[in-house]
């Protein structure tokens, strides 16, 4: 059980961070856009983990063609 607490840690730190940009964007809890992720996983067998990783490309990419400023006179 530790082994899998400790590749959980892992995957939590290291992770795109796709839930808590989900969960931060609705307004709800991190912890339940996981837990939903987890379970369509499980009942669609795989579709959650490609649809996982399908918004981790397009928040990548969303990151690197929308560079937020402070300013105007940041140019």
């Amino acid at each position: 059980m530790h082994l899998f607490y400790s590749i959980l840690l892992y995957f939590q730190k290291h992770g795109y961070y796709v839930c808590q940009r989900i969960a931060d964007r609705l307004g709800i809890r991190a912890k339940i856009v996981r837990t939903s992720f987890i379970y369509l996983t499980f009942v669609t067998l795989g579709f959650g983990f490609a649809l996982y990783l399908f918004f981790a490309f397009w928040i990548r990419i969303k990151d690197l063609i929308y560079t937020r400023r402070s300013s105007v006179f940041d140019l």
